[in-house]
């Protein structure tokens, strides 16, 4: 998903790159009591800011994890295009990130992802009578989020067209919204709250692009935190309360 989020790195970069100190590990976190965990906080409904206070699917995710843990939650908020970096990079306050990434092969060449907390799939959405098809958006000006797999799946599109870039979800679901796109690629789940918040826009969610498997990431190594955050959320499915939060967020389970 956005849930689908694409991470752009050259080859010589993920050659040469490495990360410059340790993410912490499990017997640090519990001798802690706390998880360090990021997200962008930007992507409701599954990680965004409630006043000054995060919140979320994604975000209660967390919490129950934690929990399960014996831990407590510490947030750390970052722009979702630098997330996997930091976590690559500069794991000193960061444990985990917990922010729609999307599993893709170009990702796990540079973070682990732990087992899928949900399933999703990129859609384009549009307003009536807009392209609701791939093909359909030859010549448009369309838009994505910054750092998103739609993003790049737009750009590689062999067709001519101009992408917009915004820096958040929200903001391009507002400008296809407002009409300054014609379209926007995103996650179906985002153009589903979409349709509802922006009634009076007459969005339609066209063509489903692709389908994506969403995770934890962590930084590459911390096998056992990865292990152990992969446990908690088998035994929350297992007793139903994975399920119950879905419900309550989006009323069915959207586990994969």
């Amino acid at each position: 998903m956005r849930g689908a989020r694409f991470f752009l790195l050259s080859t010589a970069l993920l050659v040469t790159m490495a990360p410059v100190s340790q993410a912490r590990t499990l017997s640090d976190i519990r001798a802690s009591g706390t998880l360090d965990v990021a997200t962008s906080a930007d992507f409701e409904p599954f990680n965004y800011m409630k006043g000054s206070v995060p919140a979320g699917f994604e975000v209660d995710l967390a919490t129950l994890l934690a929990q399960r843990l014996g831990l407590k939650v510490h947030w750390v908020i970052r722009p979702f295009d630098g997330l996997l970096t930091d976590l690559g990079e500069r794991p000193d306050d960061i444990d985990l990130v917990i922010a729609s990434h999307a599993i893709t092969s170009t990702r796990l060449k540079t973070v682990d992802f732990g087992t899928p907390h949900y399933c999703t799939g990129g859609v384009l959405l549009t307003r009536a009578g807009g392209p609701t098809t791939s093909k359909a958006l030859a010549g448009k000006n369309l838009g994505a989020e910054s750092g998103s797999t739609y993003f790049g799946f737009l750009q590689k599109l062999p067709l001519r067209k101009t992408v917009q870039v915004y820096p958040s979800s929200d903001a391009a679901i507002q400008a296809v919204a407002t009409g300054q796109v014609d379209a926007i690629a995103t996650d179906r789940f985002a153009a589903l709250g979409a349709v509802k918040t922006y009634s009076k826009a007459n969005l339609i969610i066209g063509e489903t692009l692709w389908k994506e498997q969403i995770a934890v990431a962590y930084q590459k190594g911390n096998s056992e935190l990865r292990q152990a955050v992969n446990g908690a959320l088998s035994q929350l499915i297992r007793d139903g309360s994975y399920a119950a939060l879905s419900k309550r967020y989006f009323g069915t389970n959207i586990g994969c």
